[in-house]
């Protein structure tokens, strides 16, 4: 068998003394440290989610759930939202609580707290200490782990399910126990209705369960519950297909603002386009893509790409790396981004850097943890240094082009600056035309978090009351952009035959917001916009007014 040559990181005396006694009381008080370690971690994750206004895919999801009954929400859900319905129903009950920001985010914060220490109790049980706390710090302290829970969004509480789902399985053949099976079957169909992703995830943890069962031979009557909770998922996934994924595409098929959005933006990249590069040259690229997403670094993404592919040989070639079987335990780690692969392939399911193969974080971290473990020698501190280390990194230095968000933009006191303007220097008398994006910004913050009752009287918009105003929404664009706002200007023309010289408000929130920096530059336009922020502006054009057709999109 090939011998790998041991290394190790050769720390000063005194810094290996105070390792050494770390280390030490890790694990001999390992509940004390997980609990002051998930403190940390929830704290972090309450200061990076407060101070910031929502989102549009936050607001979305507070839009939806912000109805006067459950099946209101539900339909709201299958309508609009590419997602299952469990958040938003969460979100239903949890907003008498309180609708603030914070309030808002706080069920995704505990969701991806929850996480950590589940995908943490599952780890202890496939790799040795070292690699085990290693990873839970990483977990806990990453870029992509901190903003995936701290948005009103569906990851944070699918992650939580999921990796439930995985620590029950585990635990369950171990005890080889039908309670333990059942509560794995259970976390499974609440992670399928958290995130449409969890038809990957599960279909991992089905041949994974397979295998161990093969080998380990558990009681037919754990193998029947197991096999109870599959079919229980299957049919629950077939129903989400029918009910909503179908009902989805049928109903993006042939929007301009599904294919602006989808096709034509930052997802196409995702998906293997025969022709563009080989399948083996997109596997890699994309696999990279994750890890520079996971660590929001480009530099860091790539040497933790090359330290997952080294433990992922480690537990291969050497035993002492894993509690399982290494090759077993490697196979676990590799496979979920096989299936994510192959899908991508397929044109199933996007790949790489993105938050829609957040599934994939667990595995990733699990696999980088192990070299980190075996550079130290299976020093449990001197491991949790070098990960939060690289975590830091990631956090201190992250690169513009990875960052959701330019610094500072979606500061609160913008947004509330924006409200001022538009209640104390826009008439009421004077209309607001919107693009589908800003209005679910505006219907939680200039609608007082009220659900806003739309008026479909125009093909082209949609319209309702709010804040003493009348907002106008173009349906066929979910953002304005700068070659397609005049088709918009001459069919708001058309349809509601304002005054000629009377004034109309353009507002835009949210990204991609360029339209009025556009037309400021053109000095025809004379348009003069108001910016709080890079993300939030607001400019007023007269009816009758020329748009001169750039030919941009």
């Amino acid at each position: 068998m090939p011998q790998v040559q041991e290394t190790a990181i050769a720390p000063p005396r005194g810094l290996r003394a105070a390792l050494a006694s770390v280390g030490g009381s890790v694990h001999e008080h390992p509940t004390i440290w997980t609990c002051t370690l998930l403190a940390a971690g929830l704290l972090m994750r309450i200061w990076r989610a407060s101070g910031t206004f929502l989102n549009s895919d936050e607001a979305i999801q507070f839009a939806i759930a912000n109805k006067v009954s459950w099946w209101e929400t539900y339909r709201a859900n299958l309508s609009i939202n590419a997602h299952p319905p469990l958040l938003v129903f969460l979100l239903h009950a949890w907003r008498h609580l309180g609708d603030s920001e914070l309030m808002l985010r706080l069920p995704s914060i505990l969701a991806g707290t929850a996480f950590c220490w589940f995908t943490f109790k599952w780890l202890s049980l496939l790799l040795e200490e070292s690699a085990t706390w290693s990873a839970f710090v990483l977990l806990l302290f990453s870029s992509a782990s901190l903003e995936l829970s701290i948005e009103v969004r569906h990851y944070a509480v699918f992650l939580a399910f999921a990796m439930a789902s995985a620590y029950l399985l585990e635990r369950a053949l171990e005890r080889r126990s039908v309670t333990l099976m059942l509560g794995y079957g259970m976390c499974l169909w609440l992670a399928i209705c958290s995130h449409f992703s969890a038809f990957l995830f599960a279909a991992v943890l089905g041949v994974y369960a397979i295998w161990r069962m093969v080998k380990s031979r558990p009681p037919l009557r754990v193998v029947a519950a197991w096999e109870l909770g599959q079919i229980s998922a299957l049919g629950l996934c077939y129903f989400f297909y029918v009910s909503q994924f179908q009902v989805l595409q049928q109903a993006y098929k042939g929007s301009t603002a599904a294919k602006g959005w989808m096709a034509d933006s930052y997802l196409a990249k995702y998906y293997f386009s025969p022709g563009s590069m080989n399948p083996l040259a997109f596997i890699v690229a994309r696999t990279g893509s994750f890890f520079q997403f996971a660590f929001g670094n480009l530099a860091l993404g790539d040497l933790t790409f090359l330290a997952f592919l080294a433990g992922i040989v480690l537990l291969s070639i050497r035993q002492r790396f894993a509690r399982l079987p290494g090759s077993q335990v490697a196979f676990l780690l590799i496979f979920p981004f096989a299936v994510n692969g192959t899908a991508a392939l397929l044109h199933a399911y996007p790949y790489g850097g993105i938050r829609q193969c957040a599934f994939l974080l667990p595995f990733a971290l699990a696999g980088i943890a192990v070299p980190m473990g075996w550079l130290c020698r299976g020093d449990i501190a001197c491991a949790m240094m070098v990960a939060a280390g690289v975590a830091l990194c990631g956090d201190l230095l992250p690169a513009k082009q990875l960052l959701p968000d330019p610094p500072g933009s979606t500061a609160i006191a913008n947004m509330k600056a924006a409200i001022s303007f538009m209640q104390d220097k826009i008439p009421g008398n004077e209309p607001v035309l919107v693009d589908p994006q800003t209005s679910t910004l505006l219907g939680y913050y200039l609608c007082d978090r009220r659900p806003v009752v739309l008026s479909y009287a125009s093909p082209d918009f949609s319209s309702y009351e709010c804040g003493g105003h009348k907002v106008i929404v173009a349906r066929h664009e979910y953002v304005f952009t700068v070659g397609g706002f005049n088709e918009h200007w001459q069919a708001l023309a058309r349809e509601y035959k304002f005054p000629v010289g009377s004034r109309v408000w353009v507002s835009q929130m949210g990204w991609n917001t360029q339209l009025a920096a556009a037309l400021a530059n053109i000095p025809a336009m004379n348009v003069s916009p108001f910016f709080f922020g890079s993300e939030i502006q607001i400019f007023d054009l007269t009816a009758g007014q020329n748009i001169p057709d750039l030919g941009l999109r």
